[in-house]
């Protein structure tokens, strides 16, 4: 099964107009970072997986997901509510 979330709008962070996107499937994580031009793409095999981090704030939270190797992402501004379930899926 995918799932895919994406930060809000609102949530400041260079969401406005390029919002944070993560697709979570039964292989890997894909994290999408959108630019003026294109995106920066970066994918984690769901086994690499060393740790995910959820960072809350008043409305918003921000996510950290580390590899077993060297690779990051920090994904921003997702709503309480999917970064809760990120954790969850991905724990």
């Amino acid at each position: 099964m995918t799932y895919t979330f994406a930060a809000s709008r609102i949530s400041g962070n260079g969401n406005a107009i390029f919002p944070d996107k993560i697709i979570i499937d039964d292989d890997k994580v894909t994290y999408y970072k959108g630019k003026v031009i294109g995106y920066e793409q970066s994918v984690i095999m769901r086994e690499r997986i060393g740790s995910v981090n959820v960072s809350m704030h008043l409305l918003f939270g921000d996510i950290v997901i580390e590899s077993k190797g060297s690779q990051t992402i920090h994904a921003q501004g997702f709503t309480r509510a999917d970064a809760k379930q990120i954790l969850q899926l991905l724990s």
